[in-house]
């Protein structure tokens, strides 16, 4: 009887645990999304602000507070995203023509000249 106490006991804290690590690994619907549609895979999505610019979130989000606006580099991104949506917008073929990286490269800051010429 104790042995069948225990095992009961036993599988409802791995119940309980794995029901923690759900709600950890799964995040809810992103917050705060002023020019990203809300169906938008925003881990992809995100990912590649973050190769392109080669910064970490942090770099335009708040530690801990993703969806705060606190940090101003948030609303730049927000300009640039507005400002590659309406040149791809100006293309015929509705197809992407322009990213982030079209500039950045993985730069903070885009090159704004070739390099010299070796």
């Amino acid at each position: 009887m104790r042995l069948l106490a225990v095992l009961l006991a036993l599988a409802m804290g791995l119940t309980v645990s794995a029901q923690e690590e759900k709600k950890k690994a799964a995040p809810g619907p992103p917050k705060n999304l002023k020019v990203l549609p809300a169906d938008v895979d925003i881990r992809a999505t995100m990912g590649a602000f973050r190769a392109a610019l080669g910064v970490e979130c942090v770099y335009c989000h708040v530690q801990g507070d993703f969806a705060s606006d606190d940090n101003p580099k948030k609303n730049t991104a927000r300009a640039m995203i507005r400002m590659a949506g309406d040149i791809n917008s100006r293309f015929p073929d509705g197809k992407r023509h322009v990213s982030c990286y079209t500039c950045h490269r993985g730069k903070v800051e885009p090159d704004m000249a070739p390099p010299a010429a070796q």
